[in-house]
C-alpha cells in the first residue's frame, strides 16, 4: 500500500464519514492514489482539476457532473468544492499538488476531508 493510499485509510475511511477517496495528481491530470474499488474515469479527474483552475464560477452556478450524477454546489472556493446530490455528496480539496476527492452519504459529514489534506499537503510541501 502506498503512502497515499494510507492517508486515504487512515484519514478518511476510518472515519466512517467518507464512502470512497481518491488523489488526483493535478500536473497529470490523473488519479495516483485510491480506496478499494473506488475508479475515477479520467474524464471526470480531468473536470475537477478544470473545475479548480478554470471553471469554478461554471460550477458554483450549475454544479458538476462526477461518475454519471450530477452534484449541485453547496460552496466552492479556490481551495474546496461541496457538491450534494439526493443520494449524498461529493467533496474535492485542492493542494499545490494534488486534488482530494471524496464521496459521502446523506448524513456524513464531508469536513473530514480537509483534515486528511492538511496532512498530505504537509507531507508534499
Amino acid at each position: 500500500m502506498s503512502p497515499l493510499q494510507a492517508l486515504l485509510n487512515d484519514y478518511l475511511i476510518a472515519t466512517a464519514h467518507v464512502e470512497n477517496a481518491a488523489i488526483i495528481d493535478i500536473k497529470e491530470r490523473k488519479v495516483c492514489a485510491s480506496t478499494f474499488g473506488f475508479n475515477v474515469p479520467s474524464e471526470n479527474a480531468s473536470n475537477l482539476v478544470s473545475a479548480f483552475c478554470k471553471k469554478l464560477l461554471q460550477v458554483r452556478r450549475k454544479g458538476l457532473c462526477f461518475k454519471e450524477k450530477h452534484h449541485k454546489c453547496v460552496r466552492a472556493d479556490e481551495h474546496s468544492i461541496y457538491l450534494q446530490n439526493a443520494e449524498g455528496g461529493l467533496i474535492a480539496v485542492k493542494t499545490k499538488t494534488f486534488i482530494l476527492v471524496a464521496t459521502y452519504r446523506v448524513g456524513m459529514y464531508p469536513s473530514v476531508c480537509v483534515e486528511a489534506v492538511e496532512k498530505l499537503g504537509k507531507k508534499n510541501a
